[in-house]
């Protein structure tokens, strides 16, 4: 094989940048890789999965601002 799998750290944008992104992580993962996703606390739609390790840092807007 050209490439192994390895390790990636994903910093994704809410909205349907996330939802395009989550489709490859999910392929990435069966192809073996270790996938951590790094996304503000009041995020939206970044969601946990089994697929990827979700690590969230404080951010000084709440869930509701941000839906607002």
């Amino acid at each position: 094989s050209p490439a192994t799998a390895g390790k990636l750290l994903v910093v994704p944008m809410e909205g349907s940048h996330w939802l395009s992104m989550k489709k490859a992580l999910v392929e990435l993962s069966k192809r073996g890789h270790e996938i951590v996703v790094v996304a503000p606390d009041n995020k939206i739609l970044i969601d946990s999965s089994d697929v990827y390790k979700l690590k969230t840092y404080p951010v000084p807007y709440t869930k509701e601002d941000m839906e607002e």
